[in-house]
Formats: structure tokens, sequence, C-alpha cells
């Protein structure tokens, strides 16, 4: 039992590290407004190139969750942390880019806020889209939200759940 639990912490200390590393590339990496077309074109290409790469590795790892009831978690939620950071800094970077897109999404903290709050359903409605390019961007954002984050933060939920009984009912085996 003390064996495992060493690899076990050791493998959390690594996921968190990661989720922190994405957090700290979210906040540095450069947008600008730079009138290089090329550039731009670069960039849009990039960012649906890391969705389809996040939803693939989102479905793996929610179909090995179903598989594996022991598999860690932690790819999982850095998937999904790095599915919104990846829509914030979407977000932002059309914001920069296209001024009026956005009514209020000046920093790259209102963009998380944004991006956390139209995965959550809230919209308070002080940060909204009021370009076509910005209401066609969170369109996708929110299918994506739906299906691809909506789900693998379902499984989480449920199998902290599952795991939380499991231990529970350990220790009432060990009494």
């Amino acid at each position: 039992m003390q064996q495992e639990t060493g690899p076990k912490r050791w493998q959390a200390l690594r996921w968190l590290l990661v989720c922190v590393a994405l957090v700290v590339l979210y906040a540095v990496v450069p947008v600008s407004n730079e009138p290089d077309r090329g550039s731009l074109v670069l960039r849009w290409g990039a960012t649906v190139l890391l969705l389809a790469a996040l939803a693939f590795a989102i479905r793996w790892q929610a179909l090995r969750q179903l598989r594996e009831p022991d598999a860690p978690l932690g790819a999982l939620i850095v998937a999904i942390l790095a599915g919104l950071l990846l829509f914030a800094l979407l977000d932002y970077g059309l914001a920069v880019h296209r001024p009026g897109e956005f009514t209020s999404l000046e920093t790259r903290v209102d963009a998380l806020y944004f991006a956390v709050s139209t995965l959550a359903t809230v919209g308070f409605g002080d940060v909204s889209a009021q370009g076509q390019v910005a209401r066609a961007v969170l369109c996708v954002q929110m299918a994506f939200n739906l299906t691809a984050i909506a789900s693998a933060a379902s499984i989480v939920a449920r199998k902290f759940g599952e795991r939380a009984a499991q231990r529970a009912a350990r220790g009432r085996g060990d009494r």
C-alpha cells in the first residue's frame, strides 16, 4: 500500500506542474496586433490544429477512463484546462486583432473570465460577443464545451466520486 502512495503523489505533482505550465504559457504567449496576414493565418491554422488535437486527446482519455477504472485522471484534467485556456487565448487574440468583436474584453484575465463563464454557461453579460466573427468563434467554443469538455468533466466528477466511495469502503473494512 505504501509503495503506491509515492508514485501516486509524484504523478499528481507532475499533473499539477503541467497545469501550472499551461497557465504560465497562456500568460506569456505573444498576442500582438500586427498587420502581417501570413502570421495571422499561421496562428489561426495552429489554433484549429490544437483544437483538433485537444478533442482527440480528450476523447482518448475519456475512453481510457471508461475502459480502465483506475486510470489516472491527470491527463483528462490537463486536457480540460488546455481547452479552456486555448479558447481564452483565442478570444483574447480575436479581441486584440479585431477591436469591437467583444465588449469589455481587454486583458487575458478578461478572456479567461469570459471563457470560464461561457463554459459554466453563466454568462453574466458584462463581456459579450458583438461581432459576427466573435459570435461564430463562440458557437464553436460552446459546441466544444458541450461535447468534449462537459463529457470529460462529467467523467472526472464521476471517477472522483467512485474513488472516494472506494476509499470510504476500505476505511470501513479496516475497522
